[in-house]
Parts: C-alpha cells; structure tokens; sequence
C-alpha cells in the first residue's frame, strides 16, 4: 500500500475557511511543512452572509459613528445635486434648445466632462484649493478649504453637473419640434416656450438628475482627494468601504456596501415617485 505523503485539512480561522495540505513526513529546511490558503468559495459565501446580516444589525441598531457617516454621505451628495442641478438643467436645456456660436465646442467640453475621471477632478480641486492654488490664496470664506466637506462638496458638484446637464439637453432635444413651434404661434414669449419644452421633457431631466445622483453618491477618487477620509469629520459611505476593505474587515465592508446600494435605492425610487405615473405612460 502507497503510504500518503500529505493530508488535506480545513479550518476556520480570521473568520475564514481554510484549506491546508499539511505535510506527514519531514520535508526540507526550505520547504515549509503546511500550506494553508483560503476556500475561495465559502469564504466568499461566508463574508457574503456575515455582510448581510451585519448590515441588517446596523439599520435596526445603529451606532452614532454610522449614523454620522450615512448623514454627511447625504448632506455632501444632496447639496452637490442641488447646485449642478439648479445650473446643469437650464445650461442643458439652452443647448438643447437654442443654436449659437461655439455652441459645438460648449457640447464638445460637456461630454468630454461627462467621460472625465472622478479622480482627476479631485486633483483639480486640491489644486485649485491648496494654499498656493488660485482659490486658496484669496483666504475668501465663500472659498472651502480642503479636507472639509464643502470640498467635498465643490468636487461633486463638478462632477455631476456634466451628467445633469448632458441628459438634459439630450431630453430636450428628443421633444416633437412642432411642438415648439405651435407653442410659438400661439404667442408665447422665448421663455414659456423654453418652459412648456422642459416640461414636455420632464421623464429624460427626472433620469438627468438620478444620473447626476449615481455618478456623486457612489463616487471615491475625488472625496477621498480632497476629503482626506478624516474620521468624524470627512469620512462618507464610499470612503469608509475603502478603509475596512484594507483593513481586512471584508464583513463591515460588505454591510456598507448594502447600506450604501439601499440608500441609493429609495432615494431614486422617491426621485421616481415625485414624477407621478409619467413612467408608466
């Protein structure tokens, strides 16, 4: 009978299965005498698990640190979306609408800023806020200062306002021209004209401002940048994923993950539900 020269054996360890093939007879100095390496499948199935119930436990039994995070994950995203949208949607609907000189290269810059990196902004942000960027150096209060949220904020503005602004003059490009122009035989200034076209097209800026929301709210590179993850201070949903992944904390990670995912959809289900039943038409 062949005598075996190894076992295999699984144990659980840092939360974890793990397979290790332990040798049974003495092996050389350079050779170690068990490997050990992670069930790929069942710690996957495990952590998945762990995460879920762990981000249940968290929404029935909140801590002041998440509750902490998920309001300044709000409050930073909420007020980038007011600010790109109260300028993304009338700039969006004006190039939809209207032709002008240098109307193709304004399109041209929009879209390339709707393809733009999130982390390159964050640079450009820093930049623009260090002590020796154009902005820091008017020690202005209306100018943020970096690793604070209004940052944070400006960042995601900027980054959200291309997608706002990009959708919005695509749904206002899709509205029946002739309505347009019955719209103006019956007398209606410029402005009610560009009124009733927005209005016509209020399902394509609805889907502009949830784009705009999705591209901020899930958003790392730039906040990370001039956010700094500061705990207490700056530290969002996004950014905190981040720091327990590193930290090899898969399970808390994979709660915020969830925690993150449901929040983004009731926010867009009540963004939805504010449109009445123009979707189901």
């Amino acid at each position: 009978m062949v005598r075996p020269l190894a076992a295999v054996a699984q144990v659980g360890f840092d939360n974890r299965l793990w397979t290790c093939i332990i040798a049974l007879e003495p092996l050389p100095k350079s050779t170690s005498s068990a490997i050990c390496r992670p069930t790929i499948g069942a710690s996957l199935i495990d952590e998945l698990w762990n995460g879920l119930r762990q981000a249940i436990d968290l929404l029935l039994n909140p801590d002041s640190a998440l509750t902490e995070i998920v309001a300044l994950s709000l409050r930073v995203s909420g007020i980038a979306l007011f600010f790109s949208t109260l300028v993304g949607v009338p700039v969006g609907a004006a190039l939809g609408l209207w032709r002008f000189m240098g109307r193709k290269l304004l399109v041209a810059f929009m879209y390339t800023g709707m393809g733009f990196p999130p982390v390159v902004i964050g640079l450009l942000v820093y930049l623009l806020l260090s002590r020796s960027g154009p902005l820091g150096q008017l020690n202005s209060p209306l100018v943020p200062s970096l690793f604070t949220p209004g940052a944070m904020i400006m960042a995601q503005t900027i980054i959200a306002f291309p997608l706002v602004a990009g959708f919005t003059m695509a749904a206002v490009m899709g509205v029946d021209p002739q309505l347009r122009q019955q719209v103006e035989s019956l007398g209606a200034t410029t402005w009610q004209t560009a009124w009733t076209v927005v209005a016509e097209a209020r399902i394509g800026v609805i889907v502009a401002v949830i784009a705009g929301f999705g591209g901020i709210i899930s958003e790392v590179g730039a906040v990370m940048l001039v956010g700094g993850n500061i705990d207490g201070r700056t530290r969002v949903l996004t950014t905190a994923i981040v720091l327990e992944t590193r930290k090899g904390n898969f399970d808390l990670a994979i709660s915020l993950g969830l925690i993150l995912l449901g929040i983004t959809f009731v926010i867009n289900a009540l963004m939805m539900r504010l449109q009445g039943r123009s979707f189901d038409t």
